[in-house]
């Protein structure tokens, strides 16, 4: 069974974490995950967020190298609208050397106007400005020469990777459509938007990818202790959480600068459950989370984000060492 550690890299100042703590804190559990066997982490990028989410996850992914072995890297995801071309492919490529080949380059085209305007970039036009940067990013990492803006260059160094794995993420039909034409993969929001995937591959002469995995819930935290004290402590990081998005995903455009269609806004916080509907946050007993990990099978994928929104470093690892002594060593899977 895949098992995936997810981060924001938030620090929200009203729960006290600063952000170097958040920071070293990530690199204590990935540290903890590589031991366990994690398939992948994923850090995204956000730009001027009051709770510090992270903006650069290619940095982050450079240190994540030198704290780990196994464990691959997925930027969740660079928005490479805002990247000059030939700085980001160097990027890329230190931080696969960094990673000794574990990097999986995940891109999106953007939401936020206001960082366009910050990083002098056409927001207009940012759906063409992926659609040439992915054959740019893939002829320079060759090495070989060609023209790149009337000279002649050379990408040094190369990153480990001959072919570096490019996901795409995004909810409308033009990301959709671009990732199956152009990327090695789609990072779907939603079982829908995976198969508009499927069938946008077949349309373009790829091979059918498969049905998505079945993935458990985007947050997971295992307690021994009474699950009503716990979920009250949590409640105020997923409400952050949930609110930020929401300021985020109002103003989703597609490539030609319109809303969404149904299916982009993904959080209506603050949080709600709702019955019927998967639960997104959940708190289970150890017994729980087992019986919960045997349900999605060998093939589905358990999902941690231990720091969300600042959960303190210390109460994370506290939590992912129980999962360490009292869940995965009696998961069937």
């Amino acid at each position: 069974m895949p098992r995936i550690m997810n981060f924001d890299l938030r620090h929200p100042p009203e729960f006290g974490v600063s952000g170097a703590d958040i920071y070293a804190g990530a690199l204590d559990c990935l540290a903890w995950a590589d031991e366990q066997g994690f398939a992948h982490t994923g850090v995204g990028e956000h730009h001027q967020n009051d709770d510090g989410f992270s903006s650069c996850p290619l940095i982050f992914a450079a240190a994540v190298g030198a704290r780990t072995k196994t464990i691959r890297f997925q930027t969740n995801v660079v928005l490479a609208p805002l990247y000059e071309p030939l700085r980001l492919a160097e990027e890329v490529a230190v931080a696969d050397l960094c990673l000794n080949g574990r990097l999986i380059l995940g891109m999106g085209i953007g939401t936020q106007p206001a960082d366009f305007q910050a990083f002098g970039a056409d927001f207009t036009k940012r759906g063409k400005t992926m659609d040439a940067l992915i054959p740019f990013l893939r002829t320079a990492w060759t090495g070989e020469p060609f023209d790149y803006r009337g000279t002649t260059v050379r990408l040094r160094p190369l990153p480990v990777q001959s072919h570096v794995p490019i996901n795409l993420g995004g909810v409308t039909p033009a990301a959709i459509d671009r990732a199956a034409r152009l990327a090695d993969s789609f990072q779907s929001a939603t079982v829908a938007h995976w198969e508009l995937y499927r069938e946008a591959c077949q349309r373009h002469g790829k091979p059918d990818p498969g049905p998505r995995a079945r993935r458990g819930p985007m947050f997971l935290w295992v307690t021994k202790d009474d699950k009503a004290k716990v979920e009250a402590e949590l409640m105020p990081h997923i409400d952050h959480v949930n609110r930020t998005y929401v300021e985020q995903t109002n103003q989703i455009r597609d490539d030609g600068g319109k809303a969404p269609s149904e299916g982009g806004v993904l959080f209506r916080g603050p949080y709600v459950r709702e019955a019927g509907k998967p639960e997104p946050y959940l708190i289970l007993n150890p017994e729980e989370a087992i019986a919960l990990i045997d349900d999605l099978g060998p093939e589905g994928e358990v999902l941690f984000n231990p720091l969300l929104a600042g959960i303190a470093p210390a109460k994370a690892l506290k939590m992912l060492k129980l999962v360490e002594e009292e869940v995965f060593p009696f998961v069937r899977s």
